[in-house]
């Protein structure tokens, strides 16, 4: 038989899309049992099947001899690439696995989870050695994890821990964090508090009340019900400015005195700002603020912005270390028990923050004398 005949006899996955009336697409998801094919309605699974069966179908060995030799590509998820908390992030990952001769492919799921699924599977299919997740509150309903294990990839994810013994995580000690914050605000003699909790759906949100709450335990201080207001669940990273915003401006409206404002985060904090200083209030003279994470922008704010620092590089270079020292595992054929770290958190001092004063104010700021 000629070369050309024995080409023409190879059968495709094309070939059995043409047969089924399917998508070419879909005939190798269903034929490659990839995570998607759960989706896949069973008739159109057994008319793919018995096509492939009909036509002779064969796997090509070849292209997955090749397809399961190392290639040094990690695959990274973000599910908002323009959230802020993703840029130092991004910088640690990338240097270190480029540090570590492997190449990155960065994929960004715009909060979308069907983009997500479609991003994993691509994946997946191009056999990268190990997947990172830089999660966010879309993380909560996704739940694909029991498809990543069945290809043994090692997986890590950034920001949150999950209920599997096969993922590893990295993440700040958000308690400790916002224990730094109450007591920075503390010892500049503030005791009159407004506080902006996190969303309920994010995993951040319990631990750092918890610091807050156990903080003013500790010290004898009333945290007033009506000066503790809640952000709403959203999948927009940048949400939080608006409803920082709306909430500081509607506790301003109930007349509770405060001297100082802990925000959940850096962007709700940029919003109690412009809330207050919409109102009269200015910061820090009338009232301190203080945020969490130093995103870039907290620099360059007026005023600049005192914040709890993650260290997002660092935790960037951890979570890349992680997977790295997995993929190594498992070639030397040893078993890795999944990691779970937290990194310390640290309080920047900037000038959103000042001690309390004990005089009447300017305009708008008797509502906040102690």
């Amino acid at each position: 038989m000629s070369r050309t005949k024995a080409r023409e006899s190879v059968i495709t996955i094309r070939d059995v899309a043409k047969e089924s009336g399917c998508s070419a697409t879909t005939v190798s998801i269903v034929l490659n049992n990839a995570p998607l094919a759960r989706y896949i309605p069973l008739p159109t699974k057994d008319r793919i099947e018995k096509a492939a069966k009909k036509l002779g179908y064969r796997p090509k060995v070849v292209a997955r001899y090749v397809r399961s030799k190392r290639n040094h590509t990690i695959g990274v998820m973000v599910f908002d690439i323009t959230d802020p908390f993703c840029t130092l992030t991004l910088r640690g990952i990338e240097n270190s696995l480029y540090q570590a001769s492997y190449v990155p492919v960065f994929t960004d799921a715009h909060n979308q989870r069907g983009r997500f699924e479609r991003y994993l599977e691509m994946l997946l299919d191009r056999r990268v050695e190990g997947l990172i997740l830089v999660a966010n509150w879309l993380f909560v309903d996704i739940n694909l994890l029991a498809d990543i294990q069945k290809r043994n990839v090692p997986v890590a994810i950034i920001g949150r821990v999950l209920q599997t013994d096969s993922v590893s995580s990295v993440l700040v000690d958000n308690e400790a964090g916002a224990r730094l914050a109450m007591e920075h605000l503390y010892s500049l003699g503030h005791r009159k508090l407004a506080v902006i909790r996190g969303p309920k759906m994010l995993g951040d949100t319990l631990p750092r009340w918890k610091g807050i709450h156990s903080f003013a335990e500790s010290k004898g201080l009333e945290l007033n019900s009506r000066l503790i207001a809640e952000l709403p669940d959203s999948f927009d990273p940048n949400s939080s400015f608006e409803s920082g915003y709306r909430l500081t401006e509607q506790m301003l409206k109930l007349h509770r005195r405060f001297t100082a404002l802990v925000a959940f985060d850096d962007m709700s904090a940029f919003g109690a700002i412009r809330a207050l200083g919409k109102a009269g209030v200015k910061v820090p003279e009338d009232c301190s603020v203080i945020g969490f994470d130093d995103v870039p922008p907290a620099a360059l704010s007026v005023p600049s912005l005192t914040t709890v620092r993650q260290p997002m590089e660092a935790m960037g270079s951890a979570v890349a270390g992680i997977v790295l020292e997995a993929i190594d595992a498992a070639a030397d054929g040893q078993e890795f028990t999944e990691v779970h770290r937290k990194m310390a958190p640290e309080l920047v001092v900037r000038e959103s923050t000042r001690p309390r004063a004990g005089a009447a104010m300017r305009k708008g700021a008797g509502l906040f004398s102690a």
